[in-house]
């Protein structure tokens, strides 16, 4: 015998990879500019990264000189930079990266929480791994759907959202600080 089903609260029901899509996704002033300021964070981003791949150089050259070479093979290490600069910063409490605050971009899980460091690490590896596959031709894509979703955003399950939108509707996020199993 079947038993009838009840909707659930709304309260007590999270949405999950294939379940009804929330409701603060559904609000088009999340994704206002979204394309464009996604565009100028990464430049900022890169700008950045290089920064800190130039100090890093110094400092392993100058470390490999100090060492009559014995500290090259750290220079492999180098494509780990900006691989560590976007898991820790869209990984970290803020859940973006330097540019994306100035741009007022913030990275969300479909389900509203912020990204854990495994899923942002993820979504770094697709993000790098597909734009090269690709020449940067897959970052077209977010110009054809209204959330502004990238590949790499789709594959992960995140979302980019603006971060002023979303401060001013708290109330539809999960509580801070809980994650979802």
């Amino acid at each position: 015998m079947a038993h009838p089903t009840v909707p659930a609260p709304a309260d007590r029901v999270r949405p999950g990879w294939f379940d009804a899509m929330a409701e603060w996704l559904d609000r088009p002033e999340h994704f206002e500019g979204l394309a464009l300021r996604r565009t100028l964070a990464y430049a900022v981003d890169l700008v950045l990264i290089f920064l800190i791949g130039w100090a890093v150089t110094f400092a392993l050259g100058a470390a490999s000189l100090i060492t009559f070479g014995l500290a090259s093979p750290l220079f492999a290490l180098m494509p780990a930079i900006p691989l560590a600069y976007h898991t820790l910063l869209i990984g970290g409490p803020r859940s973006a990266t330097v540019g994306m605050r100035l741009f007022d971009v913030e990275m969300r899980a479909w389900t509203g929480e912020r990204p854990d460091l495994g899923r942002a690490f993820l979504g770094t590896v697709l993000f790098y791994v597909t734009g090269t596959l690709t020449g940067g031709l897959i970052m077209l894509l977010g110009i054809f759907n209204r959330r502004r979703r990238l590949a790499h955003d789709l594959l992960t399950g995140l979302v980019a959202v603006r971060a002023s939108a979303l401060r001013e509707d708290q109330q539809l996020l999960p509580p801070a600080g809980r994650r979802h199993a």
